[in-house]
């Protein structure tokens, strides 16, 4: 069964301190589900951030380190994070089928399965083009075929789910049935524009492909009334979600 529309969104904490990241969490706990916390914010505050935010509210937190290493290294970060008390995290699907079955295997031993965090696979960075996928990564697929693929390798190495542009949502989907949680960044209200994310979709856009959970920033947290944007999201991914 899908989250409610609110619950749908994860709110990425871009801030390089605690007490920022904390008011974002104080303004939007009761109109958001859950709070996402990379690599600017571990590194500029420490991993104490993840207590401090949980005890602001947070709920549900989503840790996007994307681990990339060699498979023994790789278990030893999953096994750790398993016992920070994360909603789930993230590795790079592109470090191989051993690296992902390692941290899965890691996480599964780090406590019973409903106190356990969802593991993600990061399949292609919202970044990345198609061109730039060919010419700078040398993968010769389009960028649809190439998610699709690193999912179902994902799926079948342990992971709860993946991260994808809301693009190749609908083909992961297809790929990997229903249960397999998908999240997507990449996403902007009709009312924003996209900037850095050159893969984006609309709120509705991304509901009706069959995304699960959206990475939304800016537009919310920086409006004038971020708790208003996101009830403007949650709004139109409802509607979306009867349609």
């Amino acid at each position: 069964m899908s989250p409610g529309p609110e619950r749908r969104i994860i709110i990425p904490l871009d801030v390089c301190d605690t007490a920022s990241a904390v008011r974002l969490v104080e303004r939007l706990r009761d109109h958001v589900g859950a709070f996402k916390v990379g690599l600017e914010l571990i590194h500029s505050a420490g991993f104490g951030v993840f207590e401090a935010l949980h005890n602001a509210g947070a709920g549900r937190i989503f840790y996007d380190c994307k681990l990339h290493d060699i498979p023994n290294t790789v278990a030893g970060a999953a096994g750790a994070i398993a016992k920070l008390g994360v909603w789930m995290f993230n590795v790079h699907a592109s470090g191989g089928a051993r690296m992902v079955a390692a941290a899965a295997e890691a996480v599964a031993a780090g406590g019973p399965p409903d106190g356990r965090p969802a593991l993600l696979g990061v399949t292609l960075l919202t970044s990345v083009d198609a061109i730039e996928l060919a010419s700078e990564l040398c993968v010769d697929l389009p960028p649809t075929d190439y998610v699709a693929r690193m999912a179902e390798m994902c799926r079948h190495n342990g992971c709860d789910g993946v991260v994808c542009s809301p693009h190749e949502a609908r083909a992961v989907r297809a790929r990997c049935g229903g249960g397999f949680t998908i999240v997507t960044p990449g996403i902007r209200p009709a009312w924003a524009l996209g900037a850095d994310q050159r893969r984006f979709m609309t709120p509705a856009e991304a509901v009706r492909s069959g995304a699960d959970y959206m990475v939304i920033g800016r537009p919310i947290t920086g409006a004038a009334d971020p708790a208003d944007a996101a009830r403007l999201v949650a709004d139109e991914m409802a509607g979306a979600e009867g349609s």
